[in-house]
């Protein structure tokens, strides 16, 4: 993405919330609004447009995972990235599957916070390190119940390369480490993987490892 990504910032802890929005600011971010509840959130997101909200787990009126629902459900487009002083497995579990791209704890340092922005912004799933993993691990315990049925001749058939960069995403792998492993732009790996989600017709990344994961692409 190029030139400023637009983000909302959602915590109801006020010097945090200015914090952030510092560092996004100084990091040639757009702040486009701030708020500390979660229903003035959704309502303000939809007249602001933001790219990415990086949003708090605990707020004061509403949790985090009915905020991401009602964002999702004001606009699509926009990727959430979790901010919480929790690490707990089955809050982060929750955040996916309410819909957010990724989940950071706030001990986090600024460096690794902002580039978890882009990537999110980017539609890339990020996560704290070890929360990757047990995502990744509740996929496959999902993917493992039901029997899997006959093979669908009529699915959506994707290029060799597609097929080999959506085994890359099924691992966890970035589009950088995906585009070295390749020798091919960022741009190109984004657009391998934008083609494959149009095919699939799956939303975001974290779809799309669920897709791979339940096809033992991820072995």
């Amino acid at each position: 993405m190029s030139g400023g990504i637009r983000v909302m910032v959602v915590d109801d802890h006020p010097m945090w919330r200015e914090g952030v929005a510092r560092d996004l600011t100084e990091a040639g971010h757009l702040v486009v609004a701030t708020t500390g509840e979660g229903r003035q959130a959704v309502r303000v997101a939809a007249a602001a447009r933001p790219d990415v909200v990086v949003l708090d787990l605990q707020l004061p009126d509403v949790s985090g995972m009915a905020v991401i629902r009602g964002l999702r459900a004001a606009l699509p487009e926009v990727r959430v990235l979790m901010l919480s002083a929790s690490g707990e497995p089955q809050s982060v579990l929750d955040a996916v599957k309410a819909g957010a791209t990724g989940y950071l704890v706030k001990s986090a340092a600024p460096a690794e916070f902002l580039d978890a922005v882009r990537r999110t912004a980017a539609g890339e799933p990020v996560f704290t390190p070890g929360l990757a993993g047990l995502v990744l691990g509740e996929y496959r315990r999902l993917a493992a119940g039901p029997p899997a049925g006959p093979t669908d001749d009529s699915a959506p058939r994707l290029t060799e390369r597609e097929t080999e960069v959506l085994r890359l995403v099924a691992k966890g792998l970035s589009y950088r480490q995906i585009a070295e492993r390749f020798a091919l732009s960022h741009r190109t790996v984004q657009n391998h993987v934008q083609n494959t989600l149009g095919k699939l017709q799956l939303h975001n990344r974290v779809e799309l490892t669920r897709y791979a994961i339940e096809r033992g692409l991820d072995d």
